[in-house]
């Protein structure tokens, strides 16, 4: 599967859950996540999206530790690749018990 068609999967089905999912560019910040995903209730998770069987870069394992060692929740990399449709739905499972207990 194309890295174009989960995050394309990723953004409708956050969608779904009253939430966004932006693309993040950061200019000078080579190796950010894909995605930065804002929740109902002030939640932020971040998403690195990759084609089926590929690997994060070393450049993007350190910018997810940087915001891991911030306390954001970021899927990707050693946490395992968001390489499937699959992936994405442990995601929005988790998405959605954030915007319960937030929201409560």
């Amino acid at each position: 599967m194309k890295e174009k068609e989960i995050e394309t999967y990723l953004r409708n089905e956050i969608k779904k859950l009253g939430g966004k999912a932006y693309k993040f560019v950061s200019p000078g910040n080579n190796g950010v996540p894909d995605r930065l995903i804002c929740l109902p209730g002030g939640q932020v998770v971040f998403v690195e999206t990759k084609a089926s069987g590929k690997k994060s870069t070393a450049l993007q394992l350190k910018k997810q530790k940087e915001l891991r060692d911030l306390g954001f929740v970021v899927y990707g990399g050693v946490a395992g690749e968001v390489d499937s449709k699959e992936k994405v739905d442990e995601i929005m499972k988790y998405c959605a018990e954030l915007i319960i207990i937030a929201c409560k």
